[in-house]
This record gives structure tokens, C-alpha cells and sequence, in this order.
């Protein structure tokens, strides 16, 4: 039986602290911060008090944080897929980020070592990458050396064996 309170798989745990180290390096002495499931992100802030809470979210616009909220639009948000989060990470969550004005969603299956990378375009995502690890360097589709750029910070890439490191 699933516990609300139960803690996602280790491998949840990595993976967003993967992403999140190579992002925050990315952005260090800019004016721009990336929170990693801390930080409550407000959606409608000037409709109602609804918020989720990204894995991953960079928010740029530093007047719409107060407390434990941010209530701006980020530029990039990355949710981790787990059993019990995934069908509200790929429709709810995405959609909320769509209307939201996300211009970056990445949808990332740290059990299937697997990234989805949605850009905003016309109000719409659009998937525009989809990726499985395979580090096995013998394998004709082997694509651990495959690096991502963020769209919306062209300084920031990673590899997929470094968003996978230590995944298992």
C-alpha cells in the first residue's frame, strides 16, 4: 500500500540531485535559482492558493519569492516519474506547467533511466527529445555521451550518464 508520506526510491533522490547540482553550477553567479523539491511553486498565485511542488524548478524572477513560495513562471522544471506520481506528473502536472507558461518540461524515469524534454511552443509542449540510457558502449544505440542542452540556458548541458550517474 502506498504512504503519501513515504519517501520516493533512492533512485528519485540521485537522479534529482544530479540534475539539480549540474543546473545550479550552471547558474552560479547569475541571477537566477534552482530549488529542488523545497519550494511550494504557486501557479494562480493571483486566483487561489493551489501550488505543486517540482522536483526541479529555476526561477528567474526573484520579487516572486516569498516564504516557502514562488509564484513567477520558471523557465525550467523537471518532475521525477515514480510509481506513484506518474500519471499526475505526465498529465496534470504537465498540463498545469503548459498553462503556466514552463518553457522547459523534462519528464525523467529514473527507474527506466529515461528523459522526455517538452518545449513550450504556441501555448502547446511539444516533445522534442526522448531518450533511454544505454551506456553499454558495445551497443549499436549507445548514447551515454549525448548531451542536453537547457533551451532556455544554452550554457548548461549535461550528458545522459550524468543525469543517470549512479543509478543502478
Amino acid at each position: 500500500m502506498y504512504n503519501e508520506n513515504q519517501s520516493p526510491d533512492y533512485r528519485h533522490a540521485i537522479v534529482n540531485g544530479n540534475i539539480y547540482c549540474i543546473v545550479s553550477e550552471g547558474l552560479r553567479g547569475k541571477n537566477n535559482l534552482v530549488f529542488t523539491g523545497n519550494l511550494d511553486y504557486k501557479y494562480h498565485a493571483d486566483v487561489n492558493d493551489d501550488y505543486v511542488i517540482p522536483d526541479v524548478m529555476v526561477a528567474c524572477d526573484r520579487k516572486h519569492l516569498k516564504g516557502g513560495s514562488y509564484s513567477g513562471v520558471p523557465k525550467f522544471i523537471a518532475e521525477m516519474l515514480s510509481p506513484a506520481t506518474a500519471l499526475r506528473d505526465k498529465t496534470v502536472k504537465k498540463e498545469i506547467y503548459q498553462n503556466a507558461g514552463v518553457a522547459e518540461y523534462w519528464i525523467v524515469s529514473p527507474r527506466e533511466r529515461a528523459v522526455e524534454i517538452y518545449y513550450l511552443e504556441d501555448g502547446k509542449y511539444d516533445l522534442k527529445y526522448s531518450y533511454i540510457l544505454q551506456d553499454d558502449a558495445e551497443e549499436a544505440h549507445y548514447n551515454a555521451e549525448t548531451k542536453i542542452v537547457l533551451k532556455e540556458f544554452p550554457h548548461i548541458s549535461m550528458t545522459l550518464a550524468e543525469i543517470f550517474e549512479n543509478v543502478d
